[in-house]
């Protein structure tokens, strides 16, 4: 391809020029799941031009509405100066290239813009759109997936340097490939918040438990990552003692979240109907686990919160295979429950459980948690509890409710995983719960 104008311009005249766009491309659309998929369009934007054009502008269609989220020239100024339009008009009763391609056309090329005199609100904010970005040849290429249109890419180069049909077949394919990734990042996004939805539905209401201060906080791992099987569960049992639960079903996605939601409904009634101790339950939900559901890994602590005897409350615990529970005095002493530990669910129907107890003192208290809270890439888990520790210490006397904020606040920094705590205190009538 010669471009008929003088001057430095896009040259795209070689095979190997063309396939190293395609690729730079590639990677700009790449993490479209891992970051908005509006900022992977943007990154388009930015690398083509001037690569390929002098000016690139991207839209996205909301129903009969035009969202402008990206305009990129070789003047950064002329970009500023486009994008201070405001926001866009409908589509209405434009019949200016961008309108078309935005109603289902292909591919449409404006050679003369100056001259455009289309129609409508739509096309007058192109036409001042043209105007400030020395258009003097326009490629508009939809970005459609499953025949579906979901936006425009506007491509501009200044006068003398035309489009040309090898890239005009560039363009659309361009367009093909991030209309995909906006579709993708669309799926992806109403997936995560259907399995947020689902877990948090799950979690259960701790204002019924009388008689105990329990919080807990679920936070959904950063935009990015996916929705796991964290949950945790508080119920009273028959005989009054009550029932704390935290676990872990393996894997991040959906069916992690609707295998949790499984998961916690057996546990509810293996607890409540056989009143074995956290040891036995967890047999008992081990066995059913392996034999009536496709759940294959689970990590988890039972514990058991008793009635008061003497100077505080007696509680018994196991562990399958999940992060030991923190333990904190009200002078900001901590221990790590390390006791009562076996292999995680799903392994072994019948590994060798035993119940952990201790005396939960007046004004101490027990904090269940998932990994998340904890574990960062690269570094060793030991790390991660001594941060714990630290920082569960230091807020101690705080009220539970400010105590489970600020723990997550102070190791939100670096988490790439969900994240369930659940706390309960032995109130001491002069301390605040």
């Amino acid at each position: 391809m010669n471009h008929a104008r003088s001057g430095a311009g896009p040259d795209l005249s070689g095979g190997s020029s063309r396939l190293r766009l395609l690729a730079d491309i590639s990677v700009a659309l790449a993490g479209s799941l891992d970051l908005d998929a509006e900022d992977a369009l943007r990154r388009m934007s930015q690398r083509l031009v001037p690569q390929f054009a002098d000016a690139c502008v991207v839209d996205l269609l909301d129903g009969d509405r035009v969202r402008r989220i990206a305009v990129t020239h070789r003047d950064p100024d002329r970009a500023v100066r486009a994008l201070a339009e405001g926001p866009m008009p409908g589509l209405g009763d434009s019949a200016d290239p961008l309108s078309r391609v935005l109603r289902g056309a292909g591919p449409v090329t404006l050679e003369d813009p100056a001259r455009s005199r289309e129609p409508g609100s739509l096309g007058a904010v192109q036409r001042r759109l043209y105007r400030v970005l020395d258009a003097g040849c326009v490629l508009v290429v939809p970005l459609r997936a499953r025949s579906e249109t979901l936006g425009a890419l506007t491509l501009i180069r200044s006068p003398g340097a035309p489009f040309e049909e090898e890239d005009r077949q560039l363009a659309a394919d361009l367009g093909r490939r991030a209309g995909l990734a906006v579709e993708n990042a669309r799926l992806y996004a109403f997936q995560r918040n259907t399995a947020e939805q689902l877990q948090r539905s799950l979690l259960p209401n701790l204002r019924g438990l009388p008689g105990l201060q329990l919080a807990a906080r679920y936070a959904p791992a950063p935009a990015g990552a996916e929705v796991g099987g964290d949950w945790y569960d508080a119920f009273a049992l028959p005989d009054g003692s009550t029932m704390l639960v935290i676990g872990d079903v393996m894997g991040h996605d959906l069916t992690a979240a609707v295998r949790m939601g499984q998961l916690r409904n057996m546990l509810r009634a293996l607890a409540y109907d056989s009143g074995d101790p956290p040891a036995g339950v967890m047999c008992r939900l081990d066995r059913v686990m392996q034999g009536m559901t496709s759940v294959e890994l689970v990590t988890a602590v039972i514990a058991q919160l008793h009635a008061p005897t003497g100077a505080g409350r007696p509680l018994s615990w196991t562990n399958a295979g999940h992060p030991p529970p923190l333990l904190m005095l009200p002078d900001g002493t901590t221990r790590l429950l390390e006791d009562g530990h076996a292999p995680i669910l799903g392994l072994d129907p019948c590994p060798a459980r035993t119940d952990a107890r201790i005396v939960v003192e007046p004004g101490a208290t027990v904090l269940l948690y998932t990994d998340g809270l904890i574990e960062r890439p690269g570094e060793d888990i030991g790390r991660g509890l001594t941060r714990l520790r630290q920082h569960a210490g230091a807020l101690a006397s705080s009220p539970l409710d400010a105590f489970c904020d600020s723990l997550l606040i102070r190791l939100q920094t670096g988490y790439h995983d969900d994240v369930a705590v659940l706390a309960l205190r032995n109130t001491d009538p002069d301390r605040p719960a």
